[in-house]
């Protein structure tokens, strides 16, 4: 430790400090000094100790910044467990965004029929269900109450063979 800055314990801060690696392997990987933040979630009561290269910003700043980058990867987790993203197509920002668009659409979508269907199946049931009878031609309510499929009703769509 080079230098410790004074805090404001009543913001979560626990210690300010400037550091610097004096191992033989890690200074040469970063021979930089960086400042080093703890800090206390008042919610959670879990203690974080965050290193960062900005001297300029505030340290409740900077726990605050990585308490919502923390927030921005739960959500990305979120969206590759629930949207089935598994990979982004492209990398470029508007290829990224576009998709995260779509499966947001998606998934509300979801939500509304989930809303609107008053059933007490899953978000993640309803996607299995549509995704079972994606090909499928049925009444979408009949279809998420369970009902089967009344095989006797000739679709007027079909063409019959003689």
């Amino acid at each position: 430790m080079i230098c410790r800055r004074p805090v404001l314990k009543s913001k979560g801060l626990i210690c300010d400090q400037t550091i610097e690696f004096t191992g033989v392997q890690t200074a040469k990987k970063c021979p930089v000094q960086l400042r080093r933040i703890a800090y206390r979630d008042a919610e959670t009561g879990k203690r974080y100790v965050f290193l960062t290269n900005n001297f300029k910003l505030s340290a409740k700043t900077i726990a605050d910044i990585y308490k919502a980058r923390w927030q921005v990867e739960l959500f990305f987790k979120w969206i590759k467990q629930n949207l089935k993203i598994k990979s982004f197509v492209g990398t470029s920002k508007n290829a990224v965004l576009t998709q995260i668009w779509i499966a947001l659409c998606m998934y509300l979508l979801l939500a509304f029929l989930k809303f609107q269907s008053k059933l007490q199946k899953s978000t993640q049931q309803i996607l299995r269900l549509l995704q079972l009878n994606l090909f499928e031609k049925r009444d979408l309510m009949v279809l998420l109450r369970g009902d089967p499929p009344r095989d006797n009703q000739p679709d007027i769509n079909q063409m019959v063979l003689l």
